[in-house]
């Protein structure tokens, strides 16, 4: 399927241990290519495409899809698929660490993180929804300005600054001279218009001279219609730096700007998909969810009602024979721990009608 915009992986340690290239497997690879082997879980991860069997696995071919390229560019890595995680480059569960720590992901570096080593206490998790580590704050450092207002909790001047770690926004200073600069520019600017439009109410004689002070007008209002960048506007107020994680709640995401020069922004940085809501992995788990709803309810109940009692009670014995048989024939896959294979189904339903036609065979169409 190419990079999958989110799904969950695996690392294989036989295969590719420490000293090798990192590598990354999906679910079914790591059922189907890699049973007997020793596994690390990397929960989820975006945009990326199974390596099983590429030229990092010098001798292993993917059983689910031997022909693949050889490396997969746009896949990346980190220390997670060596089974290290966080700042101290340690296992998880840490045989060695006694002290009982909650690990958050951050969602810019998809890296995890022990709750102490994040630079702040973290919220109770009920309060937050996602996180965005020390290093990745550095990176996308437009956040700061987003975090006065949105994060958990707020990052406000009303905070005391003898606290560590706390530090003014100095270094936008210049910027917000600019900013008032040209504020107070657009102001002036907007006056200057203002006694044009003054002297444009007043007759005047000329045609030519009506349809310029038109054109003119049209300009104004069309100016005045420019989508404002929220995020200017949040970086010409003053607000605060810490050399720490910030925590996010739910609806975050949506309220980042959107106008061309962010956009531009986001691509520059690599970080497109922090405006994607799809992207979190809130909305993955509820996607799974909602799959296995559907995965639940009865087809058979959809086309009952269009039926009538004699093709109900025929639809439901047939149904019910498939039901059964098809339930019994995957237990064995489960039970082996074996990946279900389009051959595998399609041999089922080969059996399963040549054992229908076998019974109709046999079946009387008259009285005796």
């Amino acid at each position: 399927q190419g990079a999958v915009k989110r799904q969950a992986l695996y690392a294989c340690s036989t295969c590719t241990p420490p000293g090798e290239e990192p590598a990354g497997i999906c679910l079914a690879c790591s059922y189907e290519c890699h049973g007997s082997h020793r596994l690390f879980e990397l929960y989820t991860k975006r945009n990326f495409r199974c390596d099983c069997g590429n030229s990092k696995f010098k001798n292993l071919q993917c059983k689910l899809l031997p022909e693949k390229g050889k490396v997969n560019s746009g896949n990346k890595y980190n220390d997670n698929f060596f089974g290290l995680y966080c700042t101290c480059k340690r296992p998880y569960p840490d045989p060695e660490d006694e002290i009982p720590d909650e690990m958050i992901q951050c969602i810019v570096c998809e890296d995890w993180f022990h709750g102490r080593h994040l630079g702040a206490v973290p919220p109770e998790s009920g309060d937050f929804h996602e996180m965005v580590c020390q290093a990745c704050m550095k990176h996308c450092h437009f956040l700061w300005a987003y975090a006065s207002q949105l994060a958990v909790p707020a990052l406000t001047k009303v905070n005391s600054l003898e606290d560590e770690g706390i530090v003014l926004n100095v270094e936008e200073s210049e910027e917000q001279k600019k900013e008032i600069k040209k504020e107070s520019g657009i102001e002036h600017q907007e006056k200057e218009e203002g006694k044009q439009i003054e002297q444009f109410n007043e007759p005047s004689t000329s045609s030519g001279s009506s349809s310029l002070n038109t054109l003119i007008l049209i300009q104004i209002v069309t100016k005045s219609e420019e989508p404002v960048c929220k995020l200017k506007e949040l970086q010409s107020k003053q607000f605060l730096k810490k050399d720490t994680a910030t925590f996010w709640p739910s609806n975050w995401r949506s309220k980042l700007c959107t106008c061309e020069d962010c956009l531009k922004m986001y691509s520059e940085l690599e970080v497109q998909f922090l405006t994607d809501e799809c992207d979190t992995v809130l909305a993955y788990e509820n996607k799974g969810t909602s799959d296995q709803e559907t995965d639940r309810r009865d087809p058979l109940m959809d086309t009952l009602n269009s039926m009538n009692r004699v093709q109900q009670v025929e639809l439901i014995c047939e149904y019910n024979d498939l039901k059964t048989e098809l339930t019994d024939y995957l237990r064995r896959f489960a039970d082996e721990g074996t990946v279900v294979k389009r051959e595998d189904i399609q041999h089922f339903f080969e059996e399963f009608q040549s054992r229908k036609r076998r019974r109709t065979n046999r079946m009387q169409y008259y009285c005796s």
